[in-house]
């Protein structure tokens, strides 16, 4: 069997006018081709030393990888000659990378994808989605391993965020933190060493920035109650703000999808969506003139109270999440508005309901209690979501000082 590998830069564009990198495996004058999944300029190409020129941003790791890519190739075609075995061009190729299937970092991150989707986590799948797609616009290559994915990588990545996307610290943040999941992921599958790992000490450190959370005060709750001269759909998007609002912040895409079935007893019993905690409240007096101004529309226990959820297919994950997020965007717009005419100069959101509640609880409620409340599953979580909002300790403290 006479048969060898080779480097190529094949004459085939993409539709940015780039050419693609391959290894050309020929025997008895027939080819195949494995492309490495990286595109250069024609101008980049040394086609006499069979390298990428320097003048190439990325070159030094570029040549590294075909370097390793063809060492790897000739010393398959070596142990298959060695053993004598006289098989086709094609199923050589596939002796050759027929390991590689599901090495890459975007083959074990379209399994991650996927069982996100599966598991109906889609507000977690969109997003980790949106962040995976970033790691491919920047490396341009849907061929990158995980070696490649070094520190110098990562830094590089995360300037690429900041400059060509603007993304907050934060949102940054979010981005590593799906690359490490992924990362070790690939670890676990034995797919890279543990050895090469880029996080943690001596590598990329992933820290979450303080977050700047604030709710409404008290002044700002009742000029929020009791402001007039509202339309329907700014009334609405009011009442469905302090509903979640008078049960400590309920998340609005529960809120959206109770039922009038959840309330007996003047009780609401309901499981939270995102960590599916049993909830148990007493309707708030001030939250029942909110349910009887629904309840006209009621056709029966297992209609929803809220009327966005009242055509959509709730047996589809995809439809009530799409409409969720349609259903939020269009009551921040109009609360924007409820606010303005309540000059409320703060941001109100649906979100900041959730905020609000914990503002005005300050220290009042015992942290055991506002666990429950807020349906942490961790009492860690709510001390750490509480520091927020608990600042007279620290408001006295200041004073006890400067007050001489």
């Amino acid at each position: 069997m006479t048969s060898n590998a080779k480097i190529v830069l094949r004459k085939k564009q993409n539709k940015q006018g780039l050419y693609p990198l391959a290894i050309r495996i020929t025997k008895n004058r027939r080819s195949t081709y494995h492309y490495l999944g990286h595109y250069i300029d024609l101008k980049y190409w040394d086609e006499k030393d069979i390298r990428v020129k320097k003048s190439h941003p990325n070159a030094a790791n570029l040549n590294n990888l075909l370097v390793k890519k063809l060492s790897e190739a000739n010393k398959t075609l070596m142990n298959l000659q060695a053993e004598k075995q006289d098989i086709s061009i094609n199923r050589i190729k596939d002796k050759l990378y027929k390991d590689s299937n599901g090495s890459t970092f975007f083959e074990i991150a379209k399994v991650f994808l996927a069982e996100l989707e599966a598991n109906k986590k889609l507000a977690r799948f969109y997003s980790d989605k949106v962040r995976v797609n970033h790691v491919l616009n920047f490396s341009k290559s849907n061929q990158l391993s995980f070696q490649e994915i070094d520190e110098k990588f990562l830094r590089n990545f995360k300037t690429h965020l900041k400059t060509k996307h603007g993304l907050s610290e934060r949102s940054i943040v979010n981005n590593l933190v799906v690359i490490r999941t992924i990362y070790n992921r690939a670890i676990k599958l034995g797919i890279v060493d543990r050895k090469l790992y880029p996080f943690g000490s001596g590598g990329i450190q992933i820290k979450f920035p303080e977050s700047q959370k604030s709710g409404l005060n008290k002044d700002e709750l009742i000029a929020l109650e009791r402001v007039e001269g509202l339309t329907e759909n700014e009334i609405h998007a009011r009442n469905i703000w302090l509903f979640s609002f008078y049960l400590a912040g309920i998340r609005v895409a529960d809120v959206l999808k109770i039922r009038w079935s959840d309330i007996s007893d003047n009780r609401l019993n309901y499981r939270m969506n995102k960590n599916s905690k049993l909830l148990s409240l007493k309707i708030p007096e001030k939250a029942l003139p909110i349910l009887e101004h629904y309840s006209i529309h009621k056709q029966d226990d297992t209609d929803f109270i809220f009327p966005e959820m009242k055509t959509i297919n709730i047996k589809s994950s995809k439809d009530v999440f799409r409409k969720i997020n349609a259903a939020t965007t269009m009551l921040n717009k109009y609360l924007a508005r409820v606010a303005e005419k309540a000059k409320i100069n703060k941001k109100v959101t649906m979100h900041i309901a959730r905020h609000s509640f914990g503002t005005i609880s300050e220290d009042k409620i015992p942290i055991k209690m506002l666990q429950k409340l807020y349906r942490h599953s961790s009492i860690t979580t709510t001390i750490n979501y509480q520091a927020n909002f608990m600042h007279r300790d620290a408001d006295d403290a200041l004073d006890s000082v400067i007050n001489f």
